[in-house]
């Protein structure tokens, strides 16, 4: 094994690392990408009779690279007879795994499929499962699904995103206790393909050279068969499902004494991004980094395959290297796991810069952020006011110290600094806030982050691109936003636990989830503020999606105060708290739902029962055209 040859590198930190967790694994392609009907790209050339005339033909669209020199490309392509093009493929069964329900899918793997098995004895679970139903049927009538680099050499991924073949499939007795069983198949009558003019003696060329077996869960059934097929169709999505969403490839190398409940979290995980509960930028993060690990892994195990002999010192260091960050992404996706991610993502701190404090000689500066700086520009400020002009926001804020204030002129600017503030600064803008417009970086997770004691934003335009933690962080510490317009598309304003929160006159929108989120022990007053057209997921079931303008989480309660502002056509609620049980308030939601049946003013007393066990002061606030409702409690 190339892992040896790092003699330097301890065995379980090098030898368990494998592609994809294991290489006997398939990744099946995804049966909902839509078909293809023509060739971008230029096929194998074919070893046997034929073989140089289908490689002559040279199927491509205009655009596509061409292979060999220029001269060659000129060459007139010749067309495929129509009467040779292959048939469309026919639909394959539809898959019912994702209309199942968060309790189904649990009983249906931790219950019936692993029935409390361990992590290392998953693969033989799921191998005793799939050859149960393969006795339903011996043959039947799939599409083939694999990748187009078997077929061609040149080829437009976007455009091709695999090769369909429809096949006939013959079931052997189960060969192993590893899931990847493997069917023979061959050409089925008529011959048909997603990519209508590949050349039948090229797939027949290929099936000779992998002896005519494939790996099962390549195979799709196709629909109109018998009952039993569906039965199959369903047992491979359900493996299919396993290894795509539930399996991680640390599994079977650590001890887990309870597997099936490990199972359970990463399908309640899978079912929050589906339905919306963790807002998709969020769960976009969790899956970039998931393929981030699993890529690390292959390039692991292909950095070790290419040391021939013993490692040089600056091999053993390299891999090291990537089996260290290999570690740092495991932990994270475990962290994430376990704290389900509920809207936000893990609680660990995104600054870690320290305070720098006043500076030696007591004095503040005002930083002047404008291309040019002119007189009229601090005319109103006091003589004796120390001055630094920037054509950059980013180095304004490097400059800063405790104290100082930043005075920013209309233009649009970008500024990495702002996720990293820990010092008392005053960020302000000068004219028209709509005019002041500050955009994240897209390559960045985070927009503007703070545990500084009092950092405050007035007069700005916040916009959101790309990142996917809350247009405002308050980690620790108190902010204040005043006047300002954060335009969202990641989540909403943050306030974790322990943190303080003021927004006045101010406008926040586009968030995919609720506009303010409050954690346990947080603090906010909300004061003249617009609060709309939030929760704006994409969600598979919009019921299950409550978050719109202001969500709270209890335990312990947060504060809130809330006076004269305007909640208004969110997708959620206009306010929700999220309670841990039921029986958490005096008055439970069952209560408050009944009060609501007799009666307004029984309501009224309810709810203000329940906003006193909460802190909660609401005061003049219009709350109307929400979604599902002006306040809910909704129990996690």
């Amino acid at each position: 094994m190339a892992s040896e040859s790092c003699a330097s590198a301890p065995e379980d930190s090098v030898r368990t690392v494998s592609p994809c967790g294991r290489g006997d694994r398939p990744v099946a392609a995804a049966p909902g990408a839509s078909p293809v009907r023509s060739v971008v790209a230029s096929p194998r050339p074919l070893k046997g009779k034929g073989g140089r005339e289908a490689a002559k033909r040279r199927l491509q669209l205009p655009g596509a690279p061409a292979e060999g020199p220029a001269d060659a490309a000129e060459e007139p392509l010749v067309p495929v007879p129509e009467e040779g093009e292959a048939q469309p493929l026919p639909p394959v069964c539809a898959s019912p795994m994702r209309g199942l329900w968060r309790d189904e899918k649990v009983a249906l793997y931790c219950d019936q499929v692993l029935q409390g098995c361990k992590a290392e004895d998953a693969d033989e679970a799921m191998s005793k499962y799939l050859s149960e139903k393969l006795k339903l049927k011996d043959k039947w009538l799939g599409v083939w699904k694999t990748n187009p680099e078997l077929f061609f050499v040149k080829y437009e991924e976007a455009s091709i995103p695999f090769v369909g073949i429809l096949v006939e499939v013959t079931c052997k007795p189960r060969q192993s206790s590893s899931s990847c069983f493997k069917v023979t198949i061959s050409v089925a009558e008529p011959f048909s393909s997603n990519i209508a003019n590949i050349p039948r003696d090229l797939v027949e060329e290929i099936l000779e050279e992998v002896e005519h077996s494939v790996p099962l869960l390549e195979v799709y059934p196709v629909e109109g068969q018998d009952s039993e097929i569906r039965d199959i169709a369903l047992a491979l999505e359900v493996v299919r499902f396993f290894y795509d969403f539930l399996w991680r490839d640390w599994d079977d190398e650590e001890s887990c004494e309870n597997y099936t409940a490990l199972i359970e979290e990463r399908i309640n995980l899978w079912c929050d991004i589906q339905d919306g509960t963790i807002p998709g930028p969020i769960a976009q993060r969790f899956k970039k980094t998931l393929e981030k690990y699993k890529h690390k892994r292959v390039e692991l195990i292909e950095y070790q395959s290419n040391i021939k002999e013993d490692p040089s010192a600056a091999e053993a260091v390299e891999c090291w290297k990537k089996y260290y960050e290999i570690v740092m992404l495991c932990g994270l996706l475990k962290m994430w796991e376990d704290l389900r991610l509920r809207v936000h993502g893990p609680f660990f701190p995104r600054i870690l810069r320290r305070r720098k404090g006043k500076r030696d000689f007591g004095k503040t500066i005002t930083h002047i952020v404008a291309k040019v700086m002119t007189t009229d520009m601090v005319k109103d400020l006091s003589a004796d006011t120390l001055l630094q002009q920037h054509d950059d926001l980013d180095l304004a804020l490097d400059s800063c110290y405790s104290g100082d204030t930043v005075v920013i002129f209309p233009g649009e600017y970008q500024a990495v600094n702002l996720s990293l503030l820990t010092d008392d600064i005053t960020i302000k803008g000068v004219g028209k806030r709509e005019e002041i417009m500050i955009t994240s970086e897209p390559s960045h997770d985070s927009f503007v982050v703070s545990k500084a004691d009092n950092v405050k934003l007035m007069h700005l335009s916040l916009i959101q691109q790309g990142t996917v933690d809350g247009i405002v962080v308050v980690e620790s510490g108190h902010m204040t936003l005043e006047n300002c317009i954060l335009k969202c598309e990641g989540t909403g304003v943050c306030v974790l636990t322990g943190a303080a929160l003021t927004i006045t006159d101010s406008e926040i929108t586009g968030a995919q989830g609720a506009g303010v989120e409050l954690y346990p022990g947080s603090i906010a007053i909300l004061e003249r503020n617009e609060i709309h057209h939030c929760n704006n997921l994409r969600t598979t079931d919009s019921s299950k999606s409550t978050l719109g303008g202001v969500n709270m989480k209890v335990l312990p309660a947060p504060k809130l105060k809330m006076t004269n502002n305007h909640i208004y056509n969110n997708n959620g609620y206009g306010v929700s708290i999220l309670q841990p049980t039921e029986q958490f308030f005096i008055v439970a939601e069952e209560a408050l739902n009944k009060g609501a049946a007799s009666g307004d003013k029984k309501e009224d007393n309810l709810l203000s029962k329940v906003m006193q066990n909460l802190n909660l002061e609401m005061n003049n606030n219009k709350i109307e055209a929400n979604l599902k409702g002006d306040i809910r409690i909704v129990t996690s």
